[in-house]
């Protein structure tokens, strides 16, 4: 079997300046005693949540376009973060879902809490810090490209440690999910965190454990990328982009990836404008083509696929369909500034989700919506 490449293969990402928060340890917090929405949050967030998402929630401030971050003077604002998006994605798409987290006792943090209760998320296992910030990133947009600058470093998600998990509302919730999501963010935000994640992998449970490889170098700076590829390897789904699979590992063909993370996992490459395959435990592949998008921002259409591809997994529906709600999700994504979208019209989701190959390559999703024959 092929070794990882070390971590110096790795390029910096110049379109995400972040950088790797210390190692903290977290303090022994009562649990949060959440506010209330300001407005009803749907039936699906009271329901025992079916996938919990599992990751660092950040505030994002989007600034005038072609305006340089010194001479904006408004922000728009909205919430982001890999597993936040996710969960988001899977309760639009009618997944009873949970979110589990730290947040800052501030301003942002509750601003994050009623955002996603009113996308049906439920929060209750989220652990509210006195001391630390809730995280923040601005995008900045210039010459038709975004750049995003973080500030995460001692962040209230970077002090989750393997006793968070303990926590009777994290504990009780992870014993009852079908699905749990995180990504190679979390992993990367602080060793604590990495060492959380390596506690949830060992434990006993029933729940498909599901991780987005979301490779980011500069978190990853003068780290040893080891815990992440445990993450990977326990890992019952793997998300893995192509571009980001050639940095990290030094490879995009699947078999040879299949190699380096083991035999476990339902392996999913996704190759951008192109397409997306699966490489199942048992060696079936399925393939899909991604769909035409006239794309207005890509930050978060990984996010969106991650969302269509695991509710469809957790619906029961055949691989080419969950391939095909993931493109959707995405292309919903590309298609807006924002990092996350509002979903299809059922009607219409359903009939892409069944609609012959031809009709399928034949519609173009764009700010305007969905032109499809189908």
């Amino acid at each position: 079997m092929a070794e990882p490449l070390p971590e110096t293969a790795a390029a910096p990402d110049l379109a995400n300046p972040d950088v790797a928060a210390p190692d903290l340890a977290a303090p022994d917090l009562p649990a949060p005693d959440l506010p209330a929405p300001d407005l009803p949050a749907p039936d699906r967030a009271a329901k025992t949540p079916a996938a919990i998402c599992v990751g660092e929630a950040m505030i994002m401030l989007a600034g005038e376009t072609e305006v340089p971050l010194e001479d904006v003077e408004t922000f728009r604002r909205s919430v982001g973060g890999a597993e936040c998006n996710v969960s988001g994605g899977l309760a639009a798409l009618d997944i009873p879902t949970g979110w589990i987290s730290r947040l800052g006792d501030d301003g942002f943090g509750r601003h994050v809490l009623r955002d996603l209760q009113k996308r049906g998320v439920e929060v209750g296992g989220v652990e509210i810090d006195p001391d630390r910030p809730t995280a923040m990133y601005v995008k900045e947009s210039l010459g038709g490209r975004s750049r995003m600058h973080y500030y995460r470093t001692g962040s209230a998600a970077s002090a989750m440690t393997p006793s968070f998990l303990d926590r009777s509302p994290v504990r009780d919730r992870l014993a009852q999910a079908k699905l749990v999501h995180t990504t190679g963010i979390t992993a990367a935000i602080s060793e604590t965190a990495a060492l959380m994640l390596d506690s949830l992998a060992e434990q006993q449970h029933d729940f498909t454990l599901s991780v987005d490889l979301n490779w980011r170098p500069a978190l990853w700076r003068d780290k040893d990328p080891a815990p992440l590829w445990r993450l990977l390897r326990a890992a019952d789904v793997v998300l893995i982009g192509a571009d980001e699979a050639l940095v990290f590992a030094g490879t995009k063909d699947p078999g040879e990836l299949r190699e380096l993370l083991g035999p476990r996992s339902t392996l999913v490459l996704k190759d951008d404008a192109h397409t997306a395959l699966v490489l199942e435990p048992d060696g079936r592949r399925t393939e899909v083509p991604a769909l035409t998008v006239e794309v207005v921002e890509p930050v978060g259409a990984g996010d969106a696929f991650a969302a269509g591809f695991l509710a469809a997994t957790l619906q029961g529906l055949p691989m080419e369909q969950r391939l095909r709600l993931g493109h959707l999700g995405a292309a919903a994504v590309l298609a807006v500034p924002e990092d996350h979208a509002a979903p299809l019209d059922p009607a219409v989701r359903q009939a892409l989700l069944t609609c012959s190959d031809e009709e399928w390559a034949a519609t173009h999703v764009g700010p305007a919506g969905v032109k499809t024959a189908a």
